[in-house]
């Protein structure tokens, strides 16, 4: 297994509110750790969530003698979200601060995921396939019908979610398992990738480079080449152990 992160602020932003870690070895009685955070909010407030949030993730996750890699994760959403909620309501510069968050570990050939808000994590095989479900008005009018999923890509209220990590006083996450190959890929964003390119130009890139630095690098500067709108981050995990360095 090996894995690459890259974070970047884009072409509109002044700030970047979105926050990645990755470890590929143990993190507490997990084996391997990746996480993604975008964080909301004014000034600041969006950063400052984002990073408490993982911050937070990290520290319960360290702390837990757990070893159910769901009952680890679930438990440590709640801690950030307690946190989050926290220092929203503390500190008046920072109310109504939130953030979106997606964390995963592989345990045994199972990829176990965490998902609050629209963040996302896709699986790469023979095709590219969305793992967890977005949090977000958007997502909801496409499972309804009322509009296709290339509408949502360019709808008004794209932005809206409806599930984030630090605005109530308690947020449950959404889990999945689901059973990974030395073949797979995982592919794990903010909407800052996802909403500048489609799945399957997320699916090209990836499948084109052969070094996994190379295809982080290539998805960020593609996705600020189609207008950079957000912070952009981009974590790949390769399960193979025999990857190519340099092309």
């Amino acid at each position: 297994m090996k894995s690459f992160s890259i974070t970047d602020v884009g072409r509109v932003r002044r700030e970047n509110q979105d926050f990645v870690f990755a470890s590929d070895g143990k993190v507490g009685t997990l084996p391997n750790l990746f996480i993604v955070a975008d964080g909301m909010g004014g000034h600041n407030a969006g950063d400052r969530a984002s990073s408490c949030a993982v911050k937070t993730f990290l520290k319960s996750v360290r702390r837990t003698r757990e070893t159910s890699p769901v009952k680890v994760m679930s438990r440590a959403v709640e801690k950030a979200n307690e946190k989050v909620f926290e220092e929203a309501h503390s500190d008046r510069a920072c109310q109504g601060m939130g953030t979106t968050i997606v964390a995963a570990t592989i345990k045994g050939g199972t990829l176990y995921v965490a998902n609050v808000g629209d963040s996302r994590l896709y699986l790469i095989r023979d095709e590219i396939t969305q793992i967890t479900r977005d949090h977000s008005l958007v997502e909801e009018m496409i499972r309804a019908g009322g509009i296709t999923k290339e509408e949502g890509r360019n709808h008004p209220d794209k932005n809206v979610i409806t599930r984030a990590v630090g605005v109530d006083d308690n947020v449950a996450a959404d889990i999945f398992d689901i059973e990974v190959t030395r073949q797979d890929m995982i592919l794990m964003c903010s909407d800052g990738l996802s909403n500048m390119l489609s799945d399957q130009e997320m699916y090209r890139i990836v499948k084109e480079e052969k070094n996994i630095e190379r295809a982080c690098r290539r998805l960020v500067d593609e996705a600020n080449r189609n207008g950079g709108r957000d912070n952009i981050t981009v974590l790949l995990v390769s399960m193979r152990t025999n990857e190519v360095r340099k092309c």
